[in-house]
């Protein structure tokens, strides 16, 4: 089961993710993003025990691997339109989608990703908006999923409860500012997700 922060820009936050109970955190390297990380920040955060995920958008498998190797990360979680044959070889893939309208889960089945992420609508934003889309729509894929946009304390719950996921992934609800955790959101967020998940 994945309990995911994503955002990550600290070491303060990052620890509080871990001792609230996260499994992965998340290291955005999308420079337009609000929560824009540099590599070498990145790899300055300890974080002992959790999956390092990093964020990337349209970038050569070359790029991810070599921003892998400097940040420690785990796994690449791909925002872009990338396609399998952009994957790169080194380490775990989480392809994200955005759930919109027409949104086809089919196309997703035969990925040889890890996990689909599964982000709510987020117009000409990469990387999520903090909307929720309609989580029924999750729960027949064969493959893991794992559930973004608009989750924190309040609605993890229902979430799991219709998606059947293999994990959840919470960002700017549970922020005091773009790339700042607040903690108690944040801890809040951690145990309504791993009481859902039963972890």
């Amino acid at each position: 089961m994945i309990l995911k922060v994503c955002g990550i820009t600290n070491q303060e936050d990052a620890s509080a993710a871990i001792a609230g109970g996260a499994t992965a955190i998340g290291f955005n390297f999308y420079p337009g993003s609000p929560r824009y990380i540099a590599p070498e920040r990145a790899a300055e955060i300890v974080s002992a025990g959790v999956r390092r995920v990093g964020v990337f958008v349209n970038e050569s498998p070359a790029q991810v691997e070599a921003v892998a190797r400097l940040a420690a990360l785990d796994v690449a979680q791909l925002h872009g339109e990338e396609s399998a044959a952009d994957f790169p070889a080194a380490l775990a893939v989480w392809k994200a989608a955005r759930v919109g309208a027409g949104f086809d889960l089919a196309r997703y089945e035969n990925s040889p990703a890890e996990a689909l992420l599964l982000d709510g609508p987020a117009a000409e934003m990469f990387g999520g908006a903090g909307k929720p889309f309609d989580w029924r729509l999750a729960a027949a894929s064969r493959i893991r999923i794992i559930v973004a946009g608009g989750l924190d304390a309040s609605n993890v719950a229902q979430a799991v409860a219709m998606a059947h996921p293999w994990g959840v992934d919470a960002c700017s609800k549970i922020e005091s500012a773009p790339g700042k955790k607040d903690h108690k959101k944040m801890t809040e967020f951690l145990q309504a997700a791993k009481a859902a998940l039963g972890a």
